[in-house]
């Protein structure tokens, strides 16, 4: 089975800006893949790179996951060592691979990265605060995932609301009302989900490893469950540092790319949770390997996921084959946003039940694309 074709997508939906790529080959299936930057700025940048590695995949054998990934590697000079762009394409790319691999074997992903090890997975959600500022606020918003099940949310207890998408902090720095108001948060949304839900902190990489220290000591008090990029990603000194010293687990790596980008955290301990995205660390493949360099630290893995829900099941395929998978994220809420593309049939966000989801166990990713709901989105076709 040969591809032959590759379509590239990139539109808007409700908040997210999808960037798309699907693989059809001269056997008549196709398969699909999205690249893992739909936030932030980068979409433009990411489905140029697409258009870039497309001759290194046209004409390949559609299951020949690991020589394009070599290829990419060795063959793209950027590709060693390359951050967000590269590996968000060689991800889509190779995302689609596995989905034409499973379709054409007639199994779910997960049985071709070694079968799943658990039939569902907890999940925790992000973006329910929506536009929330004041404590009373985010806690007021808890009853809204709490009612539909979860048993574990996360928020950015530093992250100012400006309309519908969330300002972070600037410059590493905060001042002393901003430090008194996220404390509050903190404590406003444990006061209302009670005890047995589990919060998660995401810094976002906003400030320097002493004040991260300082704000961790203050919310230690509220049972958390990780905190998530207390410094910037790039100082694994400074995550190591705060990782020795607050009493609470640290997550990271959703902006870390590839087994070389997550090494430096492995060695360092910077991180006891790592979260790689298979929409941008490299594929499905790459996020398998390096929570296997994670096990053998002792680590967790916790895969990120902020995307459509076509990345929701990819994420869900490979993690449903790891041994020392912790938790899942998921955003359940941006279905509900105006103007959001339903191009996919039954989507995972949809489906999770008391906190917990299981992955689909149809053929490929388990995904039915509405191709039509898309077509508006098209950019060009390679062949």
């Amino acid at each position: 089975m040969k591809i032959t074709a590759i379509d590239i997508y990139r539109g808007q939906s409700g908040k997210l800006h999808p960037i798309l790529v699907r693989l059809r080959t001269d056997a008549g299936l196709e398969g699909w893949g999205e690249a893992g930057v739909a936030y932030g700025r980068g979409a433009a940048a990411a489905a140029g790179m697409i258009r870039d590695l497309a001759p290194l995949l046209l004409g390949r054998e559609a299951g020949a996951i690991e020589a394009f990934l070599a290829d990419c590697h060795d063959h793209t000079f950027w590709g060693k060592n390359g951050g967000t762009i590269v590996q968000a394409a060689v991800s889509a790319l190779e995302m689609a691979m596995w989905d034409l691999l499973g379709k054409e074997l007639g199994v779910p992903v997960s049985r071709l990265m070694g079968g799943p090890v658990r039939d569902e997975m907890r999940c925790y959600a992000n973006g329910w605060y929506e536009a929330s500022q004041e404590p009373d606020e985010f806690a007021r918003a808890t009853e809204r995932p709490l009612k539909d099940g979860y048993t574990a949310l996360k928020f950015y207890p530093l992250g100012q609301m400006v309309g519908r998408n969330m300002r972070h902090v600037s410059h590493r720095q905060i001042t002393r009302e901003a430090a008194d108001l996220a404390v509050a948060r903190v404590r406003a949304v444990r006061d209302a989900v009670g005890p047995d839900v589990d919060l998660m902190l995401d810094l976002s990489g906003g400030v320097i490893a002493p004040e991260a220290i300082r704000l961790c000591e203050r919310f230690a008090e509220y049972d958390i469950y990780f905190v998530e990029e207390p410094v910037d990603p790039a100082d694994t000194a400074g995550l190591a540092e705060v990782a020795r010293a607050v009493p609470m687990p640290v997550a990271g790596g959703e902006r870390h790319y590839t087994r070389e980008g997550f090494r430096p955290l492995f060695e360092a301990r910077a991180v006891s949770i790592v979260q790689p995205d298979p929409g941008n660390t490299g594929g499905l493949l790459e996020t398998k390997k390096i929570a296997a360099m994670a096990e053998a630290f002792g680590m967790l893995c916790a895969p990120h996921v902020c995307a459509t829900p076509l990345s929701t099941e990819a994420a869900l395929q490979v993690g449903a084959t790891l041994p020392n998978f912790a938790i899942m994220e998921l955003y359940p809420y941006f279905r509900h946003h105006d103007g959001w593309n339903a191009f996919v049939a039954d989507p995972a966000e949809a489906r999770v039940r008391d906190g917990h989801l299981r992955p689909s166990d149809a053929p490929g990713l388990g995904v039915e694309i509405d191709a039509a709901a898309i077509a508006p989105w098209f950019l060009e076709t390679l062949e």
